[in-house]
């Protein structure tokens, strides 16, 4: 996967932005749903993505792959810092951005998710 492919497959998604919010961090490409960060990455290198993951799930998930760690920065129970080091096949990495998109998307208010279905 190369960042075209990232971005294009982030951007497919239902209610999906694109920013820099983090002055200081000014290559930190994040995607948000209705506001909401779901992934990010940084421009300039792409050796690495951070995805929400299942809290219940997201240990087992580092143990599983050595692709996975934590993320800094955010809730090491919620996120992954998932490495581009080739050792999953993107599809998996495509799965894991799916997983963190549903994970926000699930957490949205009634009026929110009433939103995201009229776009």
């Amino acid at each position: 996967m190369n960042i075209e492919e990232y971005r294009s497959y982030c951007l497919t998604k239902k209610g999906v932005t694109e920013s820099f919010p983090f002055p200081k961090l000014p290559n930190v490409l994040v995607y948000k749903v209705l506001g909401k960060i779901f992934t990010a990455t940084d421009v300039n290198s792409f050796n690495s993505i951070s995805v929400k993951a299942h809290p219940d799930e997201i240990e087992a998930l580092r143990v599983q792959f050595s692709c996975l760690d934590t993320q800094a920065y955010m809730h090491k129970k919620h996120w992954n810092k998932v490495m581009l080091d080739h050792s999953v096949e993107d599809s998996l990495i495509y799965k894991w951005i799916d997983v963190s998109y549903l994970l926000v998307v699930q957490n949205l208010t009634k009026k929110q998710l009433l939103e995201l279905k009229m776009l």
